[in-house]
């Protein structure tokens, strides 16, 4: 057994790790932008192996997604631990123009897997926002400030606000109490206090290449902070061939006060600064402090890719393979897969058919409002997926599949449909990339109405289709290899677009006539090649 970790812990889209610890555990929230259930919360008791346990937003009162832009919704869930119960602060990100309609909320629980309820309406000022809980019994929160004026910085600093936790509310006035550093674009605040002073970890120089975490001081809560002689904290800004690019959104985890470590965004590119389709991972890093100001234990700005294993991991096992099976006995979908912009609903079902999911299809794969699509991340940089799908489609609006998928605007789709003219069926692979639409493959007719089993494999940048009916010991290449690596934020903001999430894989279907046409899936299949 090493005595080292590699990184990152979460692998795949797992973005904005917020960590608090409580008693021996510890439990970490990441964002899920327009992927329904929720917000997803990971708890260990090593730092090492982390398992999903509890997706707070689950039911359409909780979270309305529907005709949410791109990359937009569930941004940088903060939580916390005070008072008995855990606190979550969640954004709803409506707009993304010059104006940003941030609606923040907040939703307690006593018990992490419990209940959240219904979130509560605080403030839509800007995003990221962050509780603090103050030792002297008051309670805060903040977040960074969204200017829409056109002649100003959209991100004006952080302000910060009481919170009442009996009447759910804001109190008081509030305060602009920093305004960043020289590296700009500060967000995602986190506050702790230690040895009497407080210390404010922020993200700062946007999403990309460089990205960073800051971290400065204050003997009072309200400032003025002093910037740390350690800075930036962490960044790959001037680190090009770090593997761990775009390192910064960090948390502070405290296993004793000895040993501290943060968790932080980071994202591995194909190439030097290249794509990057996993999307930003969450890594950890070892802390050490000097004149009580934290920098990382390796001495310097960069983060590891291997780091020493915490003292509370020693004999765990990581986690690095995160192959799956399902063949839909279960009664409940697995937790690996994911819904788009609404929770897994009327038009799926475990129960018509037992032993395969039925999908009902509703509007197309460009839809922001009711898509049929259920998928999950992918986790490493070369995977197989194959499914076997009954489909009897009566018109050419109605289509069924395996798709490859980024968001409404950048998928790789094998989809049967039905061919009026040839009065049967076939099978094809169409693309998208930035709303640029064509074929990848001929028009193969399917004679059979046998099931079909569709398969893709991921080589980095590369993807391969493939198909054949069920009784096929082999399957048959479909199309051309599509471009694996475009389904990144890297591609799609080099295009003028937003983009913050990760590549999926999954299996859909469309029904753009009376809804009324399904697909049902035997199994799912998920393989990673290491």
């Amino acid at each position: 057994m090493t005595n080292r970790i590699m990184n990152p812990i979460l692998r795949g889209f797992h973005p904005d790790a917020s960590v608090v610890k409580v008693d021996e555990d510890y439990y970490m929230a990441t964002s899920t932008f327009e992927w329904m259930p929720g917000v997803e919360i990971y708890h260990s008791r090593d730092l090492v192996d982390w398992q999903l346990i509890a997706e707070p937003l689950q039911t359409v009162d909780q979270a309305n997604l529907i005709g949410n832009y791109n990359s937009g919704s569930i941004w940088a869930p903060h939580l916390s631990y005070s008072e008995g119960r855990f606190w979550l602060l969640i954004t709803d990100v409506k707009t993304g123009t010059a104006f940003k309609d941030t609606l923040n909320y907040v939703m307690s629980s006593e018990q992490i897997n419990g209940d959240w309820g219904k979130p509560v309406f605080v403030t839509a000022s800007g995003f990221d926002p962050a509780f603090f809980h103050d030792d002297d019994g008051k309670h805060y929160i903040m977040s960074m400030l969204f200017d829409h004026r056109l002649e100003k910085p959209n991100f004006s600093g952080l302000v910060i606000q009481e919170f009442d936790t009996q009447c759910m509310k804001l109190v008081g006035e509030r305060r602009h109490f920093y305004d960043g550093t020289d590296l700009g674009v500060c967000e995602g605040p986190q506050l702790l206090k230690r040895n009497g002073w407080y210390y404010l970890l922020c993200a700062a120089g946007g999403t990309g290449y460089s990205h960073a975490a800051t971290i400065c001081r204050s003997k009072e809560l309200m400032g003025p902070y002093q910037i740390s002689p350690y800075h930036p904290l962490l960044t790959t800004k001037t680190d090009p061939d770090n593997p761990l690019q775009k390192s910064g959104h960090a948390s502070f985890v405290e296993i004793s006060e000895e040993e501290w470590y943060i968790v932080h965004i980071c994202a591995r590119p194909l190439t030097k600064r290249g794509y990057c389709p996993l999307g930003r991972e969450t890594a950890l890093q070892k802390l050490e402090w000097i004149d009580d100001w934290p920098r990382l234990a390796n001495g310097t700005m960069y983060p590891d890719v291997q780091v020493e294993r915490p003292s509370i991991g020693v004999g765990v096992i990581q986690q690095n393979d995160f192959s799956s099976f399902t063949d839909f006995e279960e009664k409940e979908l697995p937790k690996t897969f994911k819904s788009l912009r609404r929770p897994f609903s009327e038009a799926t079902s475990l129960n018509e058919r037992p032993g395969w999911l039925r999908l009902y299809g509703e509007q197309s794969l460009s839809s922001v409002h009711r898509q049929t699509l259920i998928a999950r991340r992918w986790q490493h940089m070369a995977f197989y997926a194959e499914t076997k799908m009954t489909f009897q489609p009566k018109s050419f609006q109605q289509l069924a599949g395996l798709v490859l998928y980024y968001d409404t605007e950048n998928w790789h789709y094998l989809h049967v449909s039905y061919d009026e003219t040839l009065g049967q069926k076939y099978i094809q692979v169409e693309t998208a990339e930035i709303n640029r639409f064509r074929y990848a493959s001929e028009r193969i007719p399917i004679s059979s109405d046998e099931d079909i089993r569709l398969a893709v494999r991921v080589d980095r940048e590369h993807a391969q289709f493939y198909f054949g009916l069920a009784e096929d010991e082999t399957l048959r290449k479909i199309g051309e290899v599509v471009a694996a690596d475009r389904l990144s934020d890297d591609y799609i903001k080099a295009n003028g677009k937003l983009a913050f999430t990760g590549a999926m894989v999954g299996i859909c279907a469309q029904d753009m006539d009376d809804h009324s046409s399904y697909a049902e899936f035997d199994y799912f299949s998920y393989q990673e090649k290491h």
